[in-house]
């Protein structure tokens, strides 16, 4: 049996837009819809021949309801023969999207796929997300509840856990967190992520830059802020992933079809994986996750090159370093989340789209995602670099 590789063509994303900010006026399904069409004519993928189109999308109600996949697709003038369906893994939706996409083209199904995210979170209610009073009962029911005796929790209240559990301090929550807009805006001036953004019209004009990423952090001011999930909380706004809007799209290939078909195949999904650890931490499973995609792909985590770790919470990454052992040199090398923004089901997408470029930036060869995702559960993925 001949093994069939999966690759992927391209990546685009849009820039990251602050909640009720430079977006905000542009219905997801829009907003998806521009980043599929920019994806298709810059990559010159013939799109009769696409088989799927894969979006992740955490909130779906309001403007995210009834599948944005199919309506983003059509929006986007693709062919009306053309499935599209949306999926919700939580935070690791876009990533999760990528991985159905590759599968069906390991598993013969598909030759060309798109694997996608978009969130607004501007334009839909963010639920017990981000507002615990409402109860969690809406969404988890009562026997998911009733079996953890209460303890399941919104995502602040889990990450707070985490630093009492793994002993990170305030510092070096806010020290990381400085550090991720510092390389962010290092990364933004230096034109890293020029190629991957598509160009679209925000609120005030052409945006051509992530909004959220801040030239400058004064740790006193960061230090000052108070607490979100509690007095005796240390993760504040500074500190955590920013309430953001955007949306990414990855062109998913068949080595050898891509290769007849004339497209230059820019890296080989090499392991996919997804995990599920604790649901009261939530945040933990990145680790067993980035074990199985390691040891799929044959690799150790010394191997690779750069690591990108969804920065939900400033704990997230550290805990990733330091249960691998691993200093920050590799480690979400131009920022993440705290810095250009967290659109829930756009993420994924985005951070794959990063990665690659910065693979292609820096010669490097092998690189790994590992995203946390509500509920306990992770996915991670390891690619390799076509040179």
């Amino acid at each position: 049996m001949t093994l069939r590789e999966a690759v992927i063509i391209d990546a685009v994303r849009t820039p990251v837009g602050r909640r009720g900010g430079q977006l905000a006026n542009w219905h997801p399904t829009d907003l998806l819809a521009h980043t599929l069409r920019a994806l298709v004519d810059r990559s010159g993928v013939d799109v009769t021949t696409l088989a799927d189109v894969v979006t992740g999308c955490v909130l779906q109600y309001g403007e995210q309801a009834g599948n944005v996949s199919r309506w983003a697709s059509l929006g986007a003038g693709l062919p009306e023969d053309l499935p599209a369906v949306t999926i919700d893994r939580q935070c690791g939706s876009g990533q999760q999207a990528i991985h159905f996409a590759a599968q069906g083209v390991r598993s013969g199904e598909y030759d060309f796929a798109i694997g996608a995210g978009v969130e607004s979170m501007s334009r839909v209610d963010l639920g017990p997300l981000f507002n615990p009073s409402q109860g969690l009962g809406p969404w988890y029911g009562e026997r998911a509840l009733a079996r953890y005796d209460g303890h399941i929790h919104v995502q602040g209240p889990s990450a707070e856990m985490i630093v009492k559990k793994w002993g990170f301090t305030r510092e070096e929550l806010d020290a990381y967190s400085a550090e991720s807009h510092r390389r962010a805006h290092a990364a933004t001036e230096a034109g890293y992520f020029t190629r991957q953004l598509v160009t679209l019209d925000g609120r005030d004009g052409p945006m051509t830059r992530d909004e959220g990423i801040r030239p400058e952090v004064d740790l006193d001011k960061m230090a000052a802020l108070r607490p979100a999930f509690g007095e005796d909380g240390v993760l504040t706004g500074g500190n955590s992933s920013q309430i953001s809007d955007g949306a990414a799209a990855v062109l998913v290939a068949e080595r050898a079809a891509a290769e007849e078909a004339g497209l230059r195949p820019r890296a080989v999904i090499r392991a996919m994986a997804a995990a599920a650890d604790d649901p009261a931490l939530q945040f933990t499973a990145i680790l067993p996750a980035a074990h199985k995609a390691l040891d799929a792909a044959g690799l150790r985590i010394e191997d690779i090159d750069r690591i990108e770790v969804n920065e939900a919470f400033s704990p997230v990454p550290l805990l990733f370093a330091r249960e691998f052992g691993i200093g920050t040199h590799r480690l979400n090398v131009n920022g993440g989340s705290i810095a250009v923004g967290h659109p829930l089901g756009s993420t994924g997408a985005r951070m794959m789209t990063d990665l690659l470029n910065e693979l292609e930036r820096s010669g490097s060869r092998y690189g790994l995602l590992t995203i946390c995702e509500g509920g306990g559960m992770a996915n991670a993925t390891v690619i390799e670099r076509i040179a």
